[in-house]
């Protein structure tokens, strides 16, 4: 009867595994990626602690500009039958638009964010906000029961027209 004797392959010369487990990244890319985290890190504690103002909002910029609202309606969004997204002016109970289960993705998803603020606060989810179109170009949807303000042409030409499109 024979033992087996080893082979001494150098394709299986780390444990068995048959493939290196030796760092491959170069020392300079992970000197390089750390310090990038560093200045981050130290320019973010640098704005928290006010060595440096942070940008203005679009809200500051306009007031600095004196824009005003060239159009403007408060509404009111509910679920409404069928998947449908009822709008209604909250000034005369007027339904604005109706959208159905497409088409109404981008709105769902901007009420759906301010949505969360107001339950955290313990906030009605039936209070109005403020569209407003502004004399710079802008749109802007206002919650009026937490004052938190969205820029809608932040998030793309297509989207911004879904809710400019409810000024008409």
């Amino acid at each position: 009867m024979t033992t087996a004797q080893p082979i001494n392959n150098p394709g299986h010369s780390h444990g068995g595994h048959g493939h290196s487990h030796e760092n491959t990244v170069p020392r300079g890319a992970l000197v390089m990626a750390c310090g990038v985290v560093l200045v981050t890190l130290a320019l973010t504690g640098a704005t928290q602690i006010g060595w440096i103002a942070p940008s203005p909002s679009a809200s500051d910029v306009r007031a600095s500009q004196a824009a005003s609202a060239i159009a403007s309606k408060v509404l009111r969004f509910a679920d409404g039958p069928g998947g449908t997204v009822v709008v209604t002016d909250a000034t005369n109970n007027a339904t604005v638009h109706v959208y159905g289960e497409e088409g109404s993705g981008f709105i769902r998803g901007v009420l759906r964010g301010m949505g969360r603020d107001r339950h955290r606060r313990s906030i009605p989810m039936d209070a109005p906000y403020e569209l407003n179109h502004w004399s710079d170009g802008s749109l802007s949807l206002t919650d009026t029961a937490t004052n938190r303000i969205v820029e809608l042409g932040a998030f793309g030409h297509t989207n911004r027209d879904t809710f400019a499109a409810l000024l008409k």
